[in-house]
Order: C-alpha cells, then structure tokens, then sequence
C-alpha cells in the first residue's frame, strides 16, 4: 500500500499572519488542498495530514476530502523538526507501505510527478528515495552528494564546504520511503544539532550508513518544489499558478487576449471559442460556457455564465446569464439574480435577488431589487424597484410584454400585469391590471412670468 505524509503543523511566522500557513490561497484554493488532491491523484491508498500549529482552522478547511489526521504535539520544550512531524505519523505507517512524504505549503507539486516518483521508488527497490532538482542558484538548499549514482547524503547549506556548494543538486524536501525502515531509522535520529529538532533528512544517513540502497529521482520542472514561507514567495508562486492554469484554457480552445493581466481561479470551467479580455477576473465556482465574451475588466464571482453570452466592464456575483444575453458596460449583478435568454441588462444597472425572463431589457440606469419579470419586458431608464419598506424586503412581478417607461418608480408589494403600460414618470402603488395604461403623476403647471427673476 502506498501513503502520503503530508507535514502541515509549522506555524510560519514569517508569513506574519493570523491565519495558517496552508491555508493561504493559491488562485481561490488554499495551498495544503492542492497537495492533498496531487497525492491522492497520484494512486496514494492513503492520505495523512499531520496537524499542529491552527489545527482546528487546518482540519476545518480539509474536511470532507479523503484524508486522516494526526496531531503534532507543540509548544514549550518540544522539539519539532520535520522528522519529528513524521514521527507523529508513525501509527498509520505499515511496515510494507511505501511512504512519500510531502510538504503542505508546497501546491505547484503535480500528481503525474507524485507517481513518476513513487513508481521510481518501488522499480528500484530503494529505502528511501529523494526527489531532486537542478537550480542555477541553489543558494540557501541542501546539496545533494552522490556516490555511483546513489545519494550518500544531504548536506545542508550551512555546513557544506566550499566544494559541495558548487553543486547544483538539491534536495526538494520531498522523500519516499519504505515504511519498516522509515519507521527504524526514525527511531535512530535525535536532536543533536543547531535547531535542536529532529532532521527527517538524518534518517537517510542513518540508512547510507548501514548500507541500505538510496535513490535520487530529478525532478524535471523545477517549479514544482517552491515552498511558501512568507508573502513574496506566496505572490510567486501564486504567479506560477496563474500561468498553469491560464495555459490550460488556451490550450482547451479558450481564447486570452493578455494572459499576464487575467486572474482566473483554479475551479472555473470555461468552454470553447470564448474570448477573456484583458482586466478580467474570475473566481469561485464559476462557469462559463462556450462562445461568449468577457471583458475588459469584468469581474465574475460564483456564477454560471451561458453560452454566447457578452460580459463587459460589469460585477458579476452569484448569479445565472442566460444565452446570447448581454451584461455592461458598468452593470452590477447582485447575488440571486437569474437572467434569461437574450436579455440586455445596460451602463449602470443594478439587479439583486431577481428573475428577469427571455427578450427583456434594462439599457441604463435602473435598479431592480426583489422582482420576477417576464418576458420581452422593457424597462426604461431611471427605474427604481422600491422593494425596502425600512424594515422588510417585498416582491415586485412584472408580467410578460409589460413596458416600464422612464423615471418610474415601482413601490413593492406591488404587481404589474402582462402587456400593461406604466407611463414615465410615474410612482405605482398599486397593482395595475393586464393591458392597462397607468399613470401616477400630477398634472404639469405653468405659472406665468415666475420664471423670469429666480436669480
């Protein structure tokens, strides 16, 4: 059987935070959710996610994703370290299992390498395998000494000599083991060191030492093994990301006009032949289907977005567009709205908690709030959905065909039937009956001459 450790108990004070370093989100997800579904993607039988540091916040979070947990004693004279967090582990551990250790705060890692790695493991019988990297500047890395192909050890930055800086070979900080010799020589390491903190990296001279077989495995990209240990590295690999995730949509026929200047999350769906314009950001559970427009400078949060649809300059959070409807520029969709097929919500119009049915139309400047709208409605501009008494919410209905002239106000619970007319201008208090002209105005007066002196 093989296992992940998945070490997620640091408490990383240099990110200068009150929230958990995992939980820091990488393009809409938090970081320890894409190692977990990396490991678990990769064949692991079992995944384990070592808590200490915030971790009620950490297991909340995970919660419902196929992991086990264990909690890392922390505090005042305990001695930490990342053998130390393995240790924690141990009980999970099989003698027979095959253990690849991995690192939570390190989400670019991907589950085609997670399984590259372990099946290099297993087909060479190796104790312990270590995933390494090349880097032009491994400054502040431990090197990787080898001996006939095999690593002999890992020498951290600190303590190497000036020769074995000049390697380029590093360790990734990510390990399989066979899990009867991780556990031994786990129980051979200690604490004799600067930080005082059990080295995982100390078992693997435990096993050179008695002549146990390890392995190196290159990592090809070498992106994949950035960690997160304060903002700016979080920015970077945020960066990474974006660039992961945007590619993978051009390549699924997704067209990006400026990829560097788009933010997409990593759990919108976006079909074909659609076109994202520079500014845009999309987030959440969103999902846009094929051939439609988005941008410049939309801002898409939790909605599904159908197919042909137009989304410019506007606020979108969710909500449901309808096919072949067009959204901006400068409009707002509030959450709870649900517009049709072909509908044309314009320039600064706003739409909360409403259902507006096929063909119709807002062009600009209006507000609808608490309303079901028909079909092939058509609402003219000024018009106020006065749907808050001071206390409580009301509904407007708006029937099919139904004309909503300019400047009106339409003061809720309130009803206006199928193909009736509200003349501009008017505030309607009262339900007005299908095919109806109603008009609630006072009538114009003219007073003569007083015009004349009002400066």
């Amino acid at each position: 059987m093989s296992i992940s450790i998945i070490l997620a108990a640091g408490e990383g004070t240099r990110m200068k935070s009150g929230i958990s370093k995992t939980l820091h989100r990488v393009c809409g997800k938090e970081m320890i959710k894409y190692v977990i579904e990396a490991a678990e993607n990769s064949g692991t039988d079992k995944n384990i996610v070592v808590l200490g540091h915030g971790k009620e916040s950490v297991e909340h979070a995970i919660e419902g994703m196929n992991v086990e947990t264990v909690e890392q004693p922390v505090g005042p004279g305990v001695p930490y370290g990342t053998g130390f967090a393995v240790m924690a582990a141990s009980d999970f551990i099989n003698d027979d299992d095959s253990v690849i250790i991995l690192c939570g705060d390190s989400p670019l890692i991907r589950e085609e390498t997670l399984s590259k790695f372990m099946k290099y493991h297993e087909d060479n019988g190796c104790a312990v395998s270590v995933m390494t990297a090349y880097l032009d500047n491994p400054g502040g890395y431990g090197r990787i000494v080898r001996s006939h192909g095999t690593s002999m050890g890992i020498v951290e930055e600190k303590d190497a000599s000036e020769e074995v800086k000049k390697i380029k070979e590093v360790n990734t900080g990510i390990y399989c083991f066979n899990g009867k010799l991780l556990k031994y020589s786990l129980g051979k390491i200690g604490t004799d060191n600067s930080q005082c903190e059990y080295y995982l990296t100390d078992t693997i001279k435990v096993l050179n030492s008695e002549n146990y077989k390890t392995g190196c495995w290159v990592l090809e990209d070498s992106t994949e093994m950035n960690a997160v240990n304060d903002r700016a590295q979080l920015a970077e690999v945020t960066k990474m990301m974006q660039e992961r995730i945007n590619r993978r949509h051009m390549l699924s026929g997704v067209t990006l006009i400026n990829p560097e200047n788009t933010y997409i999350d990593a759990s919108v769906a976006i079909g074909m032949d659609t076109v994202i314009y520079p500014g845009t950001i999309l987030e959440g559970k969103t999902a846009i289907g094929s051939n439609c427009t988005i941008g410049p400078n939309a801002y898409i949060i939790d909605s599904t977005i159908h197919d042909n649809a137009l989304i410019e300059s506007s606020k979108v959070i969710e909500s449901v567009v309808g096919n072949g409807t067009k959204v901006g520029p400068f409009a707002y969709l509030r959450p709870g709205t649900n517009l049709g097929k072909n509908v044309k919500i314009g320039d600064f119009v706003e739409v909360k908690k409403s259902t507006i049915g096929d063909n119709s139309k807002s062009s600009h400047l209006a507000y609808i709030g608490d309303a079901e709208i028909g079909k092939n409605v058509n609402i003219g501009c000024g018009v106020i959905f006065v749907n808050y008494d001071g206390k409580n919410k009301h509904l407007t209905t708006v029937g099919d065909g139904a004309f909503i002239g300019s400047n009106s106000n339409l003061i809720a619970p309130v009803n206006i039937s199928q193909k009736s007319f509200v003349a501009c201008g008017s505030t309607i208090t009262d339900d007005v009956e299908e095919g109806d002209l109603a008009i609630a105005r006072a009538r114009q007066v003219n007073k003569k001459g007083l015009g004349k002196n009002r400066y």
